[in-house]
C-alpha cells in the first residue's frame, strides 16, 4: 500500500495529463457509485464510493468545516483522503492526499466541460472564491482558453485575493480584484464560482448573452451560487446527475418551476461523447460541477501510473 503526499501529487500532474485522463474516462462505461453526507451547515462528514470499470474502485472520505476559512491563520475547509482499490486484486493499493487530488480533479471536471460549453473567443474570466480550488480554476481556464485577456477576482474578503492577483500580474496577465460583483458578472464571458454560499451570488439579470456559468461550490440542498433566473433560459449540463440533483443550484429552481428536468440536457459523459455538439454564440450555458468519486479515482490513477513510470 502506498501513501502518496500532496507534494508528490503536484509534482507528477499537469493540466494536459489530467484533462486527457478525465475526458478519456468519460468515453467509457459509466460509474457505479453512492455517497452519504452527515452533518449540517457548521460541520459535515462526506463519503463517496465508486466502481469504475477499467479504473478500479475508490472511496473518498472528507471532513468539511466552512468556519476554518475564517480562522487565523485560515485552515482548509476540507480535509480528505482518497483510497484506491486495485481492480484485479481488490486490495487497497494507495491512499492519496484528498485536497491535493481535489485541486486537480475539481477544476479539471469543469474545464473538460467548458471546452465544449464556453466560447472559444472568451476574453474575460470572472472567478468567485479565494480557496485552493478557486485559484486552480484560474490556471485551468487559462490553459484551455488562451483567448482570455482579463481575469476578474471576487471574494467576500477581498484581501484574500491579493497574492493570486500579484502572481497573475507578475506573469503579465491583466488581473483585477472587483468589488461590484453585478458589474463584473455583466462583463464576463466565463463565470466560475467555488464558494460555500447559501445565498445566490450570480444574478441572472446581469448575465450577458453568450456567457458560460460554471458552478462548483454548492453541495447541499440549501447552497446556491446562482439564482434561478440565471438558469431559466440557459442550456444546462451537469457532471453527475445524482449528485447535482441534491445541490441547491439545481434543486431550488426545479422546485420553483423555473426550470424543468428536461432542460438538463446531459452530463459529462454526454458532452464528451457527443462529437457533433454545437453551442450558438449567443446562448448562455450552465454547468453544475457537483463532483463524483470517479473523478478522484481517475486522477488518482493518473498519479499512480506516473509514479510507476518514474
Amino acid at each position: 500500500m502506498q501513501f502518496i503526499s500532496a507534494q508528490s501529487i503536484h509534482s507528477l500532474l499537469d493540466w494536459d495529463g489530467v484533462l486527457n485522463a478525465i475526458h478519456t474516462a468519460h468515453l467509457g462505461p459509466r460509474p457505479m457509485g453512492d455517497s452519504f453526507f452527515l452533518g449540517d451547515t457548521e460541520y459535515g462528514l462526506l463519503s463517496r464510493g465508486v466502481i469504475l470499470p477499467g479504473n478500479g474502485v475508490g472511496l473518498k472520505i472528507a471532513s468539511m468545516c466552512p468556519a476554518n476559512s475564517n480562522a487565523t491563520p485560515p485552515r482548509p475547509v476540507e480535509d480528505a483522503a482518497f483510497v484506491v482499490i486495485d481492480e484485479q486484486t481488490k486490495a487497497v493499493s494507495a491512499i492519496l492526499n484528498g485536497p491535493a487530488i481535489s485541486v486537480w480533479k475539481t477544476p479539471g471536471d469543469s474545464v473538460v466541460a467548458a471546452r465544449r460549453l464556453s466560447r472559444e473567443d472568451s476574453a474575460v474570466l470572472l472567478v468567485l472564491g479565494a480557496g485552493p480550488i478557486a485559484k486552480a480554476l484560474v490556471e485551468a481556464y487559462l490553459h484551455i482558453r488562451p483567448s482570455i485577456r482579463q481575469v476578474l477576482l471576487w471574494n467576500r474578503t477581498a484581501a484574500k485575493l491579493n497574492d493570486v492577483r500579484a502572481l497573475l500580474q507578475s506573469r503579465g496577465i491583466d488581473a483585477q480584484i472587483v468589488e461590484d460583483l453585478n458589474a463584473a458578472v455583466g462583463r464576463a464571458d466565463i463565470i466560475t464560482s467555488a464558494t460555500s454560499s447559501s445565498t445566490p451570488l450570480i444574478l441572472g439579470a446581469y448575465v450577458k448573452a453568450g456567457t458560460h456559468i460554471d458552478l462548483l461550490g454548492g453541495y447541499r440542498p440549501d447552497m446556491q451560487e446562482a439564482d434561478a433566473n440565471a438558469l431559466a433560459n440557459a442550456r444546462i449540463f451537469v457532471d453527475d446527475r445524482t449528485n447535482a440533483a441534491v445541490s441547491g443550484d439545481i434543486q431550488i429552481p426545479l422546485a420553483a418551476g423555473v426550470i424543468t428536468p428536461e432542460q438538463i440536457e446531459g452530463d459529462l459523459y454526454d458532452l464528451c461523447q457527443d462529437t457533433e455538439f454545437v453551442r450558438a454564440p449567443e446562448e448562455v450555458t450552465v454547468y453544475k460541477n457537483a463532483g463524483g468519486a470517479h473523478f478522484d479515482l481517475v486522477v488518482s490513477q493518473c498519479v499512480i501510473s506516473r509514479l510507476k513510470d518514474k
